[in-house]
């Protein structure tokens, strides 16, 4: 919650300063907690833009860089899948990533006909040299938590993450043509 500093007299102060601090309510821990996954939000998405503009793709390239980095080799349609574009689009974004260097496309060592796509070593490398610096400025603050608490923050981001995917699919449905 952000407030106001307003300046306060010598005797203002000493009756503040006298006063227990009120617990917040619920309702503000959680306008507190929403205007926080917000302002992350867009942090993220400023990283994201920067990154982007520095491997010189766009943002939807770079989205499905990230997730070939998470998952490995995948399919073009799995790919499709997992970043919600259609398979032609897919096509459209593994031939860039393919042509700046960052993605490969490899046989299915288990079906000669189907091909997968994965990451360059470049792409590795130069994810690296970008994100290092996060993981290591992350390093301090995540050590601050028990593993429980980790816990606690895995399951809400993925909790997050399938709220997110649900209200998605309601504005998709708004999208559709009645």
């Amino acid at each position: 919650m952000s407030r106001e500093i307003l300046p306060v007299s010598p005797g203002e102060q000493a009756d503040a300063q006298a006063a227990p601090a009120r617990a917040p309510t619920r309702a503000e821990l959680l306008q507190e907690l929403g205007d926080a996954a917000r302002a992350n939000q867009r942090a993220t998405d400023v990283i994201d833009d920067l990154v982007a503009q520095l491997l010189g793709i766009n943002r939807t390239d770079g989205r499905c860089l990230d997730i070939l980095d998470q998952h490995g080799r995948v399919s073009a349609g799995e790919l499709a899948r997992e970043s919600g574009l259609t398979s032609g689009a897919v096509t459209a974004v593994l031939d860039r990533l393919e042509r700046a260097g960052y993605v490969q496309r490899v046989a299915d060592p288990s079906d000669r006909r189907r091909v997968l796509a994965e990451l360059t070593d470049r792409a590795r490398e130069v994810g690296w040299e970008l994100f290092g610096p996060l993981v290591e400025l992350a390093g301090p603050v995540v050590e601050r938590y028990s593993d429980q608490e980790l816990q606690l923050l895995t399951e809400f981001q993925r909790l997050s993450r399938e709220i997110q995917e649900r209200h998605a699919e309601l504005l998709r449905a708004r999208l559709e043509p009645a």
